[in-house]
Parts: C-alpha cells; structure tokens; sequence
C-alpha cells in the first residue's frame, strides 16, 4: 500500500509540477505579451508626442515666418512712405519756372478742348503765371480768369461753367505716377 501511496503521490506530484508548469508559461506568455502592448502603446504615445511637437513646431515655424514677413513689410512700407513724404515736401517747396509752367497750361488747356478756363496756381507761382501770360498771347486768350490755388503748386484748369476740371497739380501728378514708381522703388531698395 505504501507503494501505491508512493505511485500516487508521485503521479499528484508529476500533474502537479505539469500544471505548475503549464501556468508559468502561460503566465511568461501572458507577462510577455503584456510588456509587448505596453511598449507597442508607449511607442505609439511616443509617436503621438513627437508628430504633435512637430505639428506644434510648424505653426511656431509658420507663424514667426508670417510675423517676420509683416515686419519686413511694415518697414518697407516705412521706407516708401518716407520717401513719398520728403517727394510731397519737396513738392510743396517747389516754385516752378516758366517752361513748367507754360507745359503744365498747355497741358491743362488742351485737355479742355480749346473751351475759355479759369485757371488755380499756387500763391508762389502767380507771379511766373502773370508773366508768362503776358508774353504768351495763345495761352492768355484761353484764361477768363486766374484764382489763388491753396496746394502745393501746379494748375487746375476749368471751364468757366465748372463743369469740368482738369487737375494737373503736383499732388495730382506724383499720385498718377506712384502705381508705377512704387514697383520700381521697391526694387531699387528691397
């Protein structure tokens, strides 16, 4: 009896070791396969972090570029708008000489159509305009009347029903000439 006790505990013994087996592996396994998820997640989170830290970079990225161009911008503006400003001061200093201002009558007269015009000039200019009047009789025949004009210098040409208006100022002029000037400005500085 003693050895079939023996055989039986033997045989207890050996399914029990086998099951004790059984569930380590299935336990290594198990343990394995969780290590395995959990670095599979941890280079997935890893993964998330790094493409949000480089999304995150590109807008940082994009926005300073965006930033750094309207600073650029701004000062180029900066720039053209100190240099339209000393134009419009020289502008208004300027006094015009007779042959200007023969030109820019001229102008002004045709561009009316031969009609009689009372003519704006600038308070400096009157007296070149009178004098050039004098000794032009052409143009003195087309002028009904000559008005003090508060700009900074040029001719406003009318006809005496103030129907029509040519404006042929300087102010005029340097805004008519800007849209192409600006572009080439701009390439001489920036």
């Amino acid at each position: 009896m003693e050895r079939i006790n023996e055989a039986v505990i033997a045989k207890v013994n050996e399914e029990a070791h086998a099951i004790i087996e059984e569930a380590e592996e299935k336990a290594r396994k198990e343990i394995s396969r969780a290590q395995k998820q959990r670095e599979t997640k941890i280079e997935e989170e890893r993964g998330r972090i790094r493409k949000a830290a480089e999304e995150e970079a590109t807008r940082i990225h994009a926005r300073s570029s965006i930033k750094e161009r309207q600073e650029v911008s701004a000062k180029k503006s900066s720039v053209i708008t100190r240099i339209i400003d000393m134009a419009e001061n020289k502008l208004s200093h300027f006094t015009a000489d007779e042959h200007l201002l023969a030109k820019l009558l001229t102008e002004s007269l045709d561009a009316l159509g031969g009609k009689r015009a009372r003519i704006y000039i600038s308070p400096r200019d009157m007296a070149s305009v009178r004098k050039l009047l004098a000794s032009n009789e052409d143009l003195a025949s087309r002028i009904e009347e000559i008005k003090e004009l508060q700009r900074q210098g040029g001719i406003i040409a009318e006809d005496v029903d103030g129907k029509l208006r040519i404006d042929n100022t300087y102010a005029t002029r340097l805004e008519m000439l800007l849209p192409q000037l600006l572009p080439q400005i701009s390439k001489e500085l920036f």
